[in-house]
């Protein structure tokens, strides 16, 4: 007989984990082929984009939202803690500056000029305050002649 055995079957092993990664290496070839970026796509570009899209992820999620929301003593990833995170993140910041994440509000920030502005008894205390010492510098020896 010409054909193969029917037991002798090697299991399959997908890309993904050929390349050591969880993003499916697969479904990424298949979309870049499906959307038509290009008339060809060769074999490592969807490799290559899902360890991209991994490390992105990674990065965002592990790295970055995480202590934002353990800083609100919460274990799970809000969307406010994303948003808190990129917009952190000054070259994710850069890569997303176009991007509105739903749920994720805005970052705190007042204008200085808002701000309430000093009443004149709290700045004339604060003058007389010894924390203004810092500005003093060595004292000049008095001679002779600026004594008189």
């Amino acid at each position: 007989m010409a054909g193969r055995k029917g037991g002798d079957r090697k299991k399959a092993v997908t890309r993904s984990v050929k390349a050591g990664l969880q993003f499916p290496v697969g479904r990424i070839g298949r979309y870049l082929k499906k959307g038509r970026y290009a008339q060809r796509v060769g074999s490592g570009a969807p490799v290559y984009l899902a360890a991209v899209l991994e490390y992105l992820a990674a990065e965002v999620c592990a790295d970055l939202s995480s202590p934002r929301a353990s800083d609100n003593k919460k274990t799970r990833i809000i969307p406010r803690h994303l948003l808190l995170a990129v917009r952190n993140d000054q070259e994710l910041g850069k890569l997303l500056a176009g991007v509105t994440i739903a749920h994720g509000g805005v970052i705190p920030n007042i204008n200085s000029v808002l701000l309430p502005k000093k009443s004149p008894a709290a700045a004339e205390k604060e003058a007389k305050s010894p924390k203004k010492k810092t500005t003093t510098k060595s004292p000049k020896k008095k001679t002779a002649a600026t004594k008189e």
